[in-house]
């Protein structure tokens, strides 16, 4: 009884919780923002792939405060150029890059 008696007489403290409230959804939002990877204000470098080996894949880069978006249209791609080098998946699950043209290294990487 006593509550509903002041807040009838002083209707400003439903408000004052209202906002209370969207205090609250505005501190969630921004720990939200905070925490994605693509955050404007964070300095690292981010790599985000949707859907990979999909049609529908996408690519976002963000390297400082730039911010670069590829989609793919479910093509394989073509260009010219000629082989690298050879990768190689080792026993612990690390990746080897072996250049091309160090054919006795490349004997011994893969043994």
């Amino acid at each position: 009884m006593l509550l509903e008696d002041d807040e009838s007489m002083n209707p400003m403290l439903s408000v004052v919780n209202l906002v209370d409230l969207f205090l609250v959804i505005i501190a969630a939002l921004l720990i939200f923002i905070a925490q994605n990877p693509l955050n404007p204000f964070q300095e690292d470098d981010v790599i985000v792939i949707k859907n990979p080996g999909k049609a529908n894949m996408e690519m976002m880069i963000k390297e400082g405060e730039k911010i670069e978006k590829y989609e793919s249209n479910g093509k394989i791609g073509q260009g010219n150029g000629i082989k690298a080098g050879v990768a190689y998946r080792m026993k612990d699950g690390s990746m080897v890059y072996v250049p091309e043209g160090d054919e006795q290294q490349n004997q011994e990487v893969a043994q």
